[in-house]
């Protein structure tokens, strides 16, 4: 009977503590989860912040990359301030020494009682000549849409030019399609300074410099010992030339080179009683027109450029040489030394005399 007791009271033992076992469970994950419910609202906070910070990067980069697919071009909306918004960033601060913007405000295009000037009544100031800047004062240089008017703008140089053909047309520069510059690409910013108080092209002592910076060969000839008084401040290019276009030879204002020269050379025109034929077909047969290392810009130096046309058949103008100099046992003439063929025949460029018909009188 013992066995059979103590048998009884270990199966009762086990299944004693089997019973338990499922509660002390039960409880245990109820105190885990009482233990853990209130750090879930403390996991929640820490990561709301970085998440409200994903969100705002992520806006921005939307935004950056919003800006850089931007098309390049012109804008199509204007400032709310005009004037204002551009001076908001462009100040004295932006200035540098030889571009200051507050140089527009001393020259025509910012006369206020001019109808057609950008700030008269009604003008669009800053951008009538720059293009529309909403896009360019709200989003800044990293979207290409003003007209800078720079030779390093994204724009063709029609586009720049555009806005000033607006307004400049007419008059002087209706050739301007059909001039070297405008085949050449060149924009109007490139010669002229709009905000300046006084344009270098507008001022006959500076207006060459401009004119230099590309013609360099004609800078050269204008310092040669015989020349157009350029370098002096006497003559500038736009005496001759026009610079907006023209369907003359080399842009000349007058439909000839004769009549261009006639200008100022007024009695050389004629006519004569005894023309010379050259004279009056075309200067530039004997004449350079901006410097010459000879006397009166002349091509050649006589008798070589007399000979050129006139046969020294039957005449002492023989070619100048050694042996054709009197005093080297040659048989020239003397009347061949220093103005060669005009110690005689001086009257050139045709004469009124009665006897002048040697061009000697």
């Amino acid at each position: 009977m013992s066995v059979i007791k103590r048998t009884t009271y270990a199966l009762l033992v086990v299944l004693a503590a089997l019973a338990w076992h499922p509660v002390a469970t039960g409880q245990d994950t109820e105190g885990e989860k009482k233990k853990e419910a209130p750090a879930a609202p403390a996991a929640e906070e820490k990561a709301a912040p970085a998440a409200a910070e994903e969100k705002k990067e992520g806006s921005d980069e939307k935004a950056e990359a919003a800006k850089s697919n931007e098309p390049v071009g012109p804008g199509d909306q204007y400032s709310e301030k005009g004037a204002d918004t551009c001076l908001g960033c462009h100040d004295e601060e932006a200035d540098t020494d030889t571009f200051t913007v507050g140089g527009i405000f001393r020259t025509k295009h910012a006369f206020r009682g001019d109808k057609h000037a950008p700030f008269g009544p009604g003008g669009l100031q800053c951008e009538a000549c720059h293009g529309p800047g909403n896009r360019h004062a709200t989003q800044g240089k990293k979207t290409l849409t003003i007209n800078s008017q720079k030779s390093t703008s994204f724009m063709s140089p029609e586009q720049r030019n555009a806005p000033c053909l607006e307004c400049h047309r007419g008059e002087m520069r209706t050739g301007w399609h059909a001039g070297a510059h405008a085949r050449n690409h060149l924009a109007c910013a490139d010669c002229h300074r709009v905000h300046v108080a006084k344009d270098a092209v507008f001022a006959r002592d500076s207006q060459p410099d401009v004119c230099f910076k590309c013609h360099k060969a004609q800078r050269a000839d204008f310092q040669k010992s015989s020349a157009h008084p350029v370098r002096f401040g006497q003559m500038a290019c736009g005496d001759c030339h026009n610079p907006h276009g023209s369907t003359n030879i080399a842009g000349l204002i007058k439909p000839t080179i004769n009549q261009t020269c006639y200008s100022c050379h007024a009695e050389k025109r004629g006519p004569m009683l005894w023309e010379h034929a050259p004279v009056t077909e075309d200067c530039s047969l004997c004449h350079t027109p901006h410097g010459s290392v000879r006397n009166a810009l002349l091509n050649k130096s006589p008798p070589w450029l007399c000979q050129q046309c006139h046969s020294v058949a039957g005449h002492p103008a023989v070619a100048r040489t050694g042996a054709g100099l009197p005093g080297n046992a040659g048989a020239g003439s003397i009347f061949l030394v220093s103005g060669g063929c005009t110690n005689c025949h001086s009257q050139v460029h045709g004469s009124n005399h009665p006897a002048g018909a040697k061009l000697m009188r």
